[in-house]
């Protein structure tokens, strides 16, 4: 801890506010994961990288900028870790998922403003996050307007690069997402100071795949009659894929995969026999936001998918991996970080309902909960599409609006104990 505050002080951080962070996180992260039964013992790894979240990896970080590499931090899964790493350079998320860093936020946005963008920019602002002062670039995005509004009050204060996703999933528009990435390419390019080749995007491509591909090994066991882990611990190893080394992520992935295999292989699982099994869907689940899985799986159901940001919407698509031309690899990148990601900024969107639907009857749920964070326009309207089809498929849904705070957690316990107990 004594080294970590040096760092802190080096990186220009408060450490003083940040210290009341730092005592409020082991009683919540005890609360919502070392309280479960039955836990598999690899998950001492990921309990390891949250107990020092702002230490291991930052100094990490540091690091690795002391031998001349970049750090780029960005805030959406549209955006390709794959050219970040083929630049030699390293990515990483940003802190967004705490009511801690909110209030630091409503003082340069209005309150009527998503609290995961409110919380982005109090982290920056208040000096509160590592990775916010680490980062040598930050990459924003246009998938809603609170965000592109935000990004010109961040760059006020941090190196921003925007990249213009379309809103719509043409011929044209595909074209256009390409040249947005072959755009950030040069970007890379220029504050790295190395030339991305075919040899160093395919490597990357290899790189994120094989993180995709472990995490969708890992979800393979929530679709079991038996699963062997529970929705909080998958949700916390996701959340963590944005943040740990690509490689090392995905070996103790791996590793904990393999556990999980003789548990499957013994049919045992960390729920109570004949719980109900709950998709939730909607908007992304940031570290350390654990509100509502903690809530479903205390109240006796299963969460066995989210079809979020956080869950499978980062994981499930792969870059096709045969290795072409430049041109072709940014092609090929285009095609699964526009085509295969169904984030409700785009319209029409029929794409995502029928996602919702399929991963609903894969994973054998129950009932739906839709989330929304509020303030999140896109998400909410879009509610009204996801509810309307899942009635007509016959898929029980209940709609949830709610922000970081806990003032909403007992009627929100009430809502959804109620939703549970009408599944059976």
């Amino acid at each position: 801890m004594a080294d970590n505050y040096k760092m802190w002080e080096e990186l220009g951080m408060d450490v003083q506010t940040h210290d009341l962070l730092c005592e409020a996180l082991p009683q919540a992260f005890g609360d919502v994961f070392l309280s479960q039964k039955d836990r598999p013992l690899k998950m001492d790894y990921f309990n390891m990288v949250v107990a020092d979240i702002h230490g291991i990896r930052p100094a990490e970080l540091i690091e690795a900028q002391k031998n001349n590499k970049k750090v780029v931090g960005s805030f959406c899964i549209h955006v390709p870790d794959e050219v970040v790493l083929a630049a030699d350079a390293i990515a990483t998320g940003l802190c967004s998922g705490s009511q801690f860093w909110v209030p630091g936020g409503e003082k340069v946005l209005p309150t009527a403003t998503c609290p995961l963008i409110k919380a982005s920019l109090g982290a920056r602002f208040d000096k509160t996050c590592p990775f916010f002062r680490i980062c040598d670039l930050f990459v924003g995005e246009t998938t809603c307007d609170g965000k592109k509004k935000a990004w010109e009050v961040l760059s006020e204060d941090a190196p921003m690069y925007i990249m213009d996703i379309p809103q719509m999933k043409r011929d044209e528009d595909f074209e256009k997402w390409e040249r947005e990435i072959k755009n950030y390419m040069k970007e890379l390019e220029k504050i790295t100071g190395n030339t991305i080749t075919q040899d160093s995007l395919h490597d990357a491509i290899l790189t994120v795949n094989a993180k995709r591909k472990a995490l969708q090994r890992l979800n393979s066991y929530r679709k079991l009659d038996n699963v062997p882990i529970s929705g909080r611990d998958v949700l916390l190893i996701t959340q963590i894929a944005f943040y740990d080394d690509p490689k090392r992520f995905t070996q103790m992935v791996n590793t904990l995969c393999d556990e999980l295999d003789q548990r499957a292989k013994e049919n045992f699982t960390v729920y109570e026999k004949g719980a109900k099994r709950i998709l939730l869907t909607g908007t992304p689940l940031s570290i350390p936001n654990w509100k509502l899985h903690q809530i479903v799986e205390t109240s006796g159901a299963a969460v066995v998918c989210e079809e979020m940001c956080t869950g499978i919407r980062y994981s499930e698509a792969l870059v096709n991996e045969e290795k072409s031309s430049l041109d072709e690899m940014v092609k090929n990148l285009a095609q699964r970080y526009l085509g295969n990601i169904n984030c409700a900024c785009f319209t029409p969107n029929t794409s995502r309902i029928d996602d919702i639907i399929r991963l609903a009857k894969e994973y054998k749920a129950d009932g739906v909960i839709d989330v929304n964070l509020k303030f999140c326009n896109i998400y909410d309207i879009e509610g009204y599409f996801v509810e309307k089809a899942l009635s007509d498929a016959g898929i029980p849904c209940i709609g949830i609006e709610t922000d970081y705070t806990d003032e909403d957690a007992e009627q929100l316990k009430t809502r959804i104990g109620a939703f549970i107990e009408m599944l059976n």
